[in-house]
């Protein structure tokens, strides 16, 4: 065969070839995206009904031999989710409403990932840092703090006068410094009871009941340890890191983990229930992860996923009931409630930066709100108000349960931002505790007649304003129109200036010397004059 002739031969075998090979990959890909799993429903998976009358929330006893005290001062918001079966819903014949009056603000200086508990007359928060501290509910004074650690992302748990916190890291430097630990302290002291070192770092939210404390860790190892000494009563071994929290119900712990799959195990001993695995990550040939902290009821389990869908499965068998896709990432803990005279929903938030209102029998989209930025963080439901943070412009977003409405917006605001006792609610900002009461008759007449005053400020300045651009600028309107509009914008900041020049000095002279007072002093009257930072 000529030279040239086995050339062209070649080049040919060579194109048929490259086609052939673009083919194969073609067909590779359709054959990957057609296997992306989409929403399911299987309406025949069990779905539980319960009760919906309002339950009294749970209270510490009074002490015996001493004075009743006001239930509020006994309530218990005892863990992450308020239940042990992690729903986020306080139901309330009564619940606060806004709008709200700010009656104290704690400012922490480092991130509040997680929200407080509630133990009497006390918060319990673990900041970002590994500190923990003690503050008055009524004032938001510190009453105690203790350094635990160098990392922390979690609540802490309350229960019989203890409280229990994980962390991330033990300290900066050292050896094992970057495992976890586990502590136990008294309540109204902050002394600790017991400490036990982990294997590997942990932010799974602990949950306390019946005498023992459980929670997750990196290196997948669920704990089971007792409450009063912490000696470990068994171990259960995960496939993937448990981050999340782990949730109680019927004698069964369910928890998801960062191999995406969700589990039950028995509350007595650790062994498996079921397991179950999800797929729709990394275009359907694995798994997204479980972050979310679960939600019970109904016999169902919900989580979210980062694989950007919400699950629920049954909690019986782990029968998937449903799925549904958000749009973006679902590192949200979901609550689940039935307010009255609404339908059983399930709320929860996603990265695409939209809040959903779901169905919890099918995961049908009831209603759902967008306008936000990503959304990292658990709802709570406070009465028929369902709040969530939107972290991508740090606000607080009160909407109304059934009909979605928005109620409320306050400014503040990251990851998982509110709790309450039925009377306050406890915002959780991206640094700062804010304690929020609804407003009083006198509070509401305040603020009308501060309404009237603000606007016949605006209308004087105006008029000041207009007098004096036509003085300065006689018949130049361009530049008589620069001026006015330069004039109604800097006469209202220079008073706001002042008055916050007024305030520093109050401050200082009534506190000569004590920086922390000061700095008290001086947030409190520029919130009451209302002249802060805009």
């Amino acid at each position: 065969m000529p030279p040239q002739e086995r050339k062209r031969r070649w080049r040919r075998i060579v194109l048929v070839l490259g086609i052939a090979l673009v083919l194969l990959v073609s067909a590779a890909a359709a054959f990957v995206v057609t296997r992306q799993q989409g929403d399911v429903s299987n309406p025949d998976v069990e779905f539980r009904a319960e009760p919906s009358e309002t339950p009294e929330p749970e209270v510490e006893p009074d002490a015996p031999g001493k004075q009743k005290t006001d239930p509020v001062d006994r309530f218990i918001w005892p863990q992450y989710g308020y239940t042990r079966d992690r729903r986020r819903y306080l139901p309330l014949k009564n619940p606060p409403r806004p709008p709200f009056r700010l009656i104290w603000q704690y400012q922490g200086h480092v991130l509040l990932e997680f929200p407080p508990v509630i133990g009497g007359k006390r918060l319990y928060i673990l900041n970002d840092h590994g500190t923990l501290y003690s503050i008055d509910k009524h004032t938001g004074r510190v009453r105690w703090q203790r350094k635990l650690g160098a990392l922390a992302a979690a609540s802490p748990a309350y229960a019989n006068g203890k409280v229990y916190a994980v962390l991330l890291q033990r300290s900066l430097s050292g050896r094992n410094a970057d495992a976890g630990r586990v502590v136990a302290l008294d309540g109204r002291t902050g002394r600790i009871e017991w400490s036990r070192q982990l294997a590997s770092r942990s932010e799974s939210s602990p949950l306390v009941a019946d005498g023992r404390v459980y929670f997750g860790s990196e290196n997948g190892t669920v704990y089971a340890m007792d409450a009063d000494s912490g000696d470990v009563r068994w171990r259960f071994h995960a496939g993937g890191a448990v981050k999340g929290g782990l949730a109680l119900s019927d004698g069964k712990l369910y928890f998801g983990d960062y191999g995406g799959r969700a589990y039950a195990i028995r509350q007595s001993n650790g062994a498996s229930v079921w397991r179950a695995s999800t797929s729709g990550g990394r275009f359907g040939l694995g798994s997204g992860n479980f972050y979310s902290t679960p939600a019970v009821a109904y016999g169902r389990v919900y989580m979210g996923n980062t694989d950007g869908r919400v699950y629920s499965f049954s909690a019986a068998s782990g029968r998937l009931a449903w799925s549904k896709s958000t749009g973006g990432y679902v590192y949200a803990s979901p609550a689940v409630a039935q307010v009255p005279g609404g339908r059983p929903l399930v709320y929860i938030g996603s990265y695409s930066g939209r809040f959903y209102a779901l169905d919890a029998r099918s995961g049908a989209v009831r209603w759902s709100h967008g306008g936000n930025g990503k959304i990292s963080g658990g709802a709570t439901v406070i009465g028929d108000i369902v709040y969530y943070a939107d972290l991508g412009n740090k606000r607080t977003i009160g909407l109304g349960a059934r009909t979605g409405r928005k109620v409320f917006e306050y400014k503040r605001g990251s990851y998982n931002p509110v709790v309450s006792d039925g009377e306050t609610i406890y915002l959780t900002g991206y640094h700062a505790l804010y304690g929020l009461q609804p407003l009083t008759a006198q509070d509401k007449q305040k603020r009308r007649t501060a309404a009237k005053v603000r606007a016949a400020r605006r209308r004087n300045d105006r008029k000041v304003c207009a007098q004096r651009a036509r003085a300065a600028h006689r018949g130049h309107k361009a530049a008589i129109r620069r001026s006015y509009r330069r004039c109604v914008v800097r006469r209202p900041a220079r008073r706001r200036k002042a008055a916050r020049s007024e305030c520093l000095q109050r401050a200082k002279k009534l506190h000569r010397g004590h920086k922390g007072s000061i700095s008290r002093s001086y947030h409190a009257c520029v919130r009451k004059r209302g002249v802060g930072h805009r």
